[in-house]
């Protein structure tokens, strides 16, 4: 399909013609009077969003960025779509005031990314307009794409002085900006054919969607798997999309597989924690009502993925016409547009049980006996047709063989053109070249930052780069210790955690864990105590930092990633409000108290 059309935007101009009266998205909001659907047909958005296009081709915008910060809804929708209409450049952005984000961010996006124009809502608009102001960007034009005239006609913009502009496939679709769970947020350059090429490649690797299929979800629509998956991947088909907050799934997890369940929705998913909450929280009762039959591609794009996240959702659910082989464990990030592996239709997720003492050396090897074990949740296979993963020494950039762990390189026409307005990121992460290689192996390699190993053709994602922790000469997985400690009590199942170091004479280890009072009265000394004992025996690591918090201390992206990169920053600066810790000295001597610094943003 994407072949039949040089850019995005000529591709879905084209569905809206021919799909007029279908229905593209059904939203579905929460409102005092309880649940509401909001149904918006092709032609409804073509026709909204040739309005905002004609504003924003009034404005000159043609090739600048534009700003959208709107609450979840179809307005979001199709101001995406107007500028893809005027040639413009779209950066989704989170709104300020919602789901816990701050102007501060925000503010660093609109003069990183050079913004003409703001789009929101006349719900937002307001209090936009004083941010602008006050921040001195009060040049930058702002527009409330949902207003509407005294007949209830909106109130700016003429469709019919739209004309559709004229670019090439290299011409900019949006600005991605990443979450910033490892490093600054950076925004991530994806052209029109970026875009075309990803979803093609999406849709290939999940098998079977079609112009029948029906997507479906509640990620943040400024995040790349809630944009491009949700969103942007049922235009491509011609399809249709059910969606929802990331706020009513959070209040009532219930509702997403409810909106499944009713709207036969056939794919969609979300990380680990989305499911996690759905076992959680989901009661029998509810479970009785729920239809998941037509959900038979679940992905779960979370890096690594949990085994014991995929077991526990399939075996709760399974009541409800939910299998194992529906779910379609995937790998892919911002700077490939969105996709990279995943597993083949109708494939159960492969788990590989591994040596720990092995991973930790860089091998795949097969488990001991008596020896502690990892297992591993395959994230499926890379088409050759799309991509080129090599695994990668990150210190040498020798190529590694099978079986061996290093950071995962790609090539593709997915992957990006690059981070707007810094060249020497772009350079860095986007031109790397494999050691000792000649001609194309030799440059252009996206570095992911990801760890990973190929083996049998599956992929599989072992951690972060960055995140790896070296203890008296081994490299040890954070999530390997995050989940040993959850498994301890269920005071700690069923909260978040955070595992990481810090160096005084020498590195220590720090797990900062969620202690939630739902499992019933908890003494957090013995619980320190149970940490210490299984830290020492599991991975034989002295452990003297451990600090218990409330839940939600926790920070995640807005893909549910824990942000380990964060939370040391916050505990270094004395930002993290501790039920009970246990400090070393040196470790305790390095926080800085919390009374002189700013509030977090």
């Amino acid at each position: 399909m994407a072949a039949r059309f040089g850019t995005y935007t000529n591709l879905v101009l084209a569905h809206a013609a021919e799909l007029a009266e279908r229905d593209a998205f059904i939203f579905l909001s929460d409102t005092s009077a309880g649940a509401q659907t909001e149904r918006l047909t092709y032609a409804g958005l073509d026709q909204h969003a040739k309005h905002i296009a004609s504003w924003l081709q009034e404005h000159a915008a043609f090739g600048r960025q534009v700003l959208l910060l709107y609450p979840s809804g179809t307005d979001f929708i199709a101001a995406f779509v107007g500028c893809l209409y005027a040639g413009a450049v779209a950066v989704p952005a989170p709104l300020p005031g919602e789901m816990g984000h701050h102007f501060e961010r925000v503010t660093g996006i609109v003069r990183n990314a050079e913004v003409k124009a703001v789009l929101t809502d006349t719900a937002n608009e307001g209090e936009i307009r004083a941010w602008l102001a006050a921040e001195g960007l009060d040049e930058i034009e702002c527009l409330a794409t949902n207003a509407v005239d005294a007949s209830g006609a909106l109130a700016y913009g003429d469709p019919g002085a739209w004309a559709e502009p004229s670019f090439g496939p290299e011409h900019l679709a949006f600005l991605q900006y990443t979450s910033g769970s490892t490093s600054t947020p950076k925004g991530v350059m994806v052209t029109h054919g970026n875009l075309l090429a990803n979803e093609a490649a999406i849709q290939r690797s999940t098998g079977t969607v079609d112009r029948e299929s029906r997507l479906g979800g509640w990620l943040p629509f400024y995040h790349d798997m809630g944009l491009i998956g949700h969103i942007l991947h049922p235009l491509f088909l011609g399809s249709s999309a059910a969606l929802m907050s990331p706020s009513a799934f959070l209040k009532r997890p219930y509702r997403w597989l409810e909106m499944i369940s009713t709207h036969r929705v056939t794919v969609g998913g979300g990380p680990n924690f989305g499911y996690d909450l759905c076992v959680r929280r989901v009661t029998d009762e509810q479970l009785a009502t729920l239809d998941l039959s037509s959900w038979t591609i679940a992905c779960n794009g979370a890096e690594p993925i949990r085994a014991e996240t995929l077991r526990a959702f399939a075996e709760r659910f399974a009541p409800a016409g939910f299998r194992p082989e529906h779910f379609f464990p995937c790998y892919g990030m911002a700077e490939t547009t969105l996709l990279i592996s995943g597993t083949p239709l109708g494939k159960a997720p492969i788990y590989r049980p591994v040596d720990a003492g092995g991973l930790e050396r860089g091998e795949l090897l097969a488990p001991r006996d008596d020896a502690p074990v990892r297992t591993l949740v395959s994230s499926g296979v890379v088409v050759r047709e799309d991509f080129d993963v090599r695994v990668v020494d990150p210190e040498t950039f020798a190529q590694l063989a099978e079986g061996q762990v290093g950071e995962l390189w790609v090539k593709g026409d997915s992957v990006a053109a690059g981070y707007w307005a810094n060249p020497q990121s772009t350079e860095e992460t986007f031109n790397a070249g494999i050691a000792g290689t000649e001609g194309a192996d030799s440059s252009g390699w996206l570095r992911t930052g990801d760890l990973g190993v190929l083996e049998g053709g599956e992929l599989y994602v072992t951690g972060r780069l960055k995140e790896m922790i070296l203890i008296n000469g081994r490299n040890l997985y954070p999530h390997d210790v995050e989940r040993a400690v959850q498994a301890l009590h269920p005071a700690l199942g069923t909260g978040a955690g955070a595992v990481f170091s810090v160096d005084t004479d020498r590195e220590q280890l720090v797990i900062v864990q969620e202690v939630r009072s739902n499992a019933g009265p908890v003494d957090p000394a013995e619980i320190a105590a149970a940490i210490h004992r299984e830290i020492a025996r599991e991975f034989a690591v002295p452990v003297a930092n451990v600090v218990l918090v409330k839940p939600s201390t926790i920070r995640r992206t807005t893909s549910g990633k824990i942000q380990r990169t964060l939370m040391r920053k916050l505990f270094l600066e004395g930002r993290i409000t501790p039920l009970h810790e246990v400090l070393d000295r040196d470790v305790a001597a390095m926080i800085r108290p919390a009374a002189a610094l700013e509030p977090v943003a």
